[in-house]
């Protein structure tokens, strides 16, 4: 059984930080492109970040390019989102994503996916 576990949300604000992290377990970790994405309170769910198998490639949305920085440990099963200089409008529940091809993960048809933790950010 596939599982992907967020952590790492909470509460901050305007201008902190925060990493999320992402276990998985149940898949081949290596084969899988990962992605993050958000989704705020009466909005759709948006695309936030990806990076393929092997962290080499890695494609942000726009609003996020700059602040934030996906990354990979594949010995640990484990795909990262370190957010800085947060924003209000960055408040969202995020999501883990995994899929085998990098540009579904981009298009948010993605395999499989995690529970979500929220991230909000005071001003």
């Amino acid at each position: 059984q596939v599982q992907l576990v967020e952590s790492g949300g909470g509460l901050v604000q305007a201008g902190g930080s925060l990493r999320l992290s992402c276990a998985a377990s149940g898949l081949a970790f290596n084969n899988y492109a990962m992605g993050w994405f958000r989704q705020a309170p009466g909005k759709e769910r948006e695309f936030v970040a990806a990076i393929i198998w092997n962290g080499g490639t890695t494609y942000y949305a726009d609003s996020v390019k700059g602040r934030f920085t996906i990354s990979r440990i594949n010995a640990k099963n484990t795909v990262y989102l370190q957010m800085n200089s947060l924003k209000p409008e960055d408040t969202a529940v995020y999501y883990c994503a995994a899929d085998g091809s990098s540009w579904s993960v981009r298009r948010g048809e993605c395999r499989y996916w995690g529970q979500g933790t929220q991230v909000t950010v005071s001003s």
